[in-house]
């Protein structure tokens, strides 16, 4: 479904944040707000011989996400762990890499949960990041809002309550977010943490944004 209401453009993001992380063969990588399993299957396909945690508070999320990893055959490099980003149950330094997917939106303090990303993270481990974002085009922004706050909920009341909720929710939230910490200030974030060589892309005429950089 949301592969749909992004008229195929968030597997295509997906796959650009798996792009941006280069673990060591055999390496661990730890993708945070997993869900149901997507960037972590799209890692085991990419990098062959790596490992991967999955960490989500959700324990129904991460039962999916581990049918999903057992039908594509790669539940044994898969590992699904609940727990929360502001916490993360791990030791410094623990991972070759780590990605998170739609997050930052979600967590009372963003700057001091990318410090806590990059704690996990080995020195010199790729960190990559994939939010939603508004384009800063006029005629972007205002088909974006057109359909944010129009189309799409219509299209999830036809689906399910869960998927008009999320219709009705997202473009007010995404909006919300990029008003309160622009792109400016969460690059500074990525700074303040100890990341080095970070870059970001507009994606989709500035519809997804991803950010990455190397752990210093």
């Amino acid at each position: 479904m949301g592969a749909a209401l992004s008229f195929g453009q968030d597997p295509r993001w997906r796959r650009f944040l798996v792009s941006r992380v280069t673990p060591p063969p055999g390496g661990l990588v730890l993708d945070v707000a997993t869900g149901t399993g997507l960037v972590a299957r799209a890692l085991a396909r990419a990098r062959g011989d790596v490992r991967i945690v999955g960490l989500d508070p959700s324990e129904p999320m991460l039962a999916a996400g581990a049918t999903g990893a057992a039908r594509a055959g790669i539940a044994s490099r898969v590992r699904p762990v609940v727990g929360r980003a502001e916490r993360l149950p791990f030791a410094d330094a623990t991972f070759d890499a780590l990605t998170v997917t739609y997050l930052l939106r979600y967590v009372d303090d963003p700057a001091a949960v990318v410090r806590e990303l990059a704690r996990v993270v080995r020195p010199g481990g790729a960190i990559a990041s994939l939010e939603f974002g508004v384009p800063s085009a006029m005629w972007a922004r205002e088909a974006w809002r057109l359909y944010t706050r129009g189309v799409m909920p219509a299209l999830g009341w036809m689906v399910s309550p869960a998927w008009a909720y999320t219709g009705r929710f997202l473009g007010p939230s995404i909006e919300g977010f990029w008003a309160a910490h622009p792109l400016e200030r969460q690059l500074e974030w990525w700074d303040e943490a100890g990341i080095a060589g970070v870059r970001a892309r507009r994606l989709s005429n500035g519809a997804g944004v991803a950010v990455w950089g190397t752990r210093r």
